[in-house]
């Protein structure tokens, strides 16, 4: 069987289109404003600072405006506290993105439980966390909403399979075990100490890796017909698990690059829409 092709980057061009209406009509409806998501990017990390450029095309994709804030890498905790408090206070901005990694002298954790829950678009906060796993209103982590936003356009049936996390970061791995939990799948999630990993990877209809290491999933610990998700990127194009020889063996996969990546963006820039909406509509 040739497995079908989560294709992130075509879907997020498709909801592009969706989300250009949206902020045109919020522009006629308030006289003319759009939605601002703030970007704050600390030192010059060239990786962080593409990531940016990035999400600020996104939003000029959409319609939307962006404010690139951009701060030295000598930056103190107290500092970037201050400029998150400034922008927490402006009503012209919905969104707030700290760009990760901080500098190591900064408290990143401090940093992103002081943006405001109602602009944190990213779903960095611990607030926004705990509110999302009990199933209360908040901003999904940008990256496992994306994977749901993906999973949920090609019609992948999520209820009572059995969905196998390997990775367990806060912004990654827990949220997403938190969403698949959510829509009534169960849930294992795995981590780099987990015991016989290749047997509990056997047994997922469905699999997310993000584990940080390139190819650290084998192929031949898949079994067929399984929907595979790889969160994962690096250089040479290639992802946390071997995708080549599953192309003809599982039922759907995400692509790398092309899969994941272009949804975590859109997802962004979508739960910025939603909080101008909130604010302007």
């Amino acid at each position: 069987m040739s497995a079908l092709v989560l294709d992130g980057k075509a879907l997020a061009a498709q909801t592009e289109a969706e989300m250009l209406e949206r902020v045109e009509q919020l522009k006629a409806g308030s006289g003319g404003k759009t939605p601002i998501l703030a970007t704050i990017l600390v030192g010059d990390d060239p990786a962080s600072a593409t990531y940016v450029k990035m999400k600020g095309n996104a939003c000029r994709r959409v319609g939307m405006e962006s404010v690139a804030v951009e701060m030295p890498s000598s930056t103190t905790t107290d500092e970037l506290l201050a400029r998150i408090d400034e922008l927490n206070q402006n009503p012209d901005v919905h969104g707030i993105l700290l760009q990760h990694p901080v500098p190591a002298q900064i408290d990143e954790r401090a940093c992103f439980d002081a943006i405001d829950l109602s602009k944190d678009v990213d779903g960095v906060t611990c607030l926004g966390f705990g509110r999302m796993a009990m199933g209360e209103p908040a901003y999904g982590c940008a990256t496992p909403q994306g994977i749901m936003r993906t999973l949920e356009a090609y019609d992948i049936d999520i209820e009572g399979k059995h969905a196998v996390v390997v990775g367990r970061s806060p912004i990654l791995g827990k949220p997403m075990a938190m969403m698949l939990l959510a829509k009534n799948a169960t849930v294992t999630i795995c981590h780099s100490r987990t015991q016989n990993l290749p047997d509990l990877v056997a047994q997922a209809d469905i699999l997310v890796g993000a584990v940080g290491k390139p190819e650290f999933i084998r192929a031949q610990w898949i079994k067929d017909g399984a929907v595979v998700v790889d969160a994962g990127y690096h250089p040479g194009g290639v992802g946390d698990i071997e995708l080549a020889p599953l192309v003809n063996r599982v039922a759907a996969y995400t692509p790398v690059p092309g899969g994941v990546g272009p949804m975590t963006i859109n997802t962004l820039i979508l739960q910025t829409v939603q909080s101008g909406e909130k604010s302007l509509g």
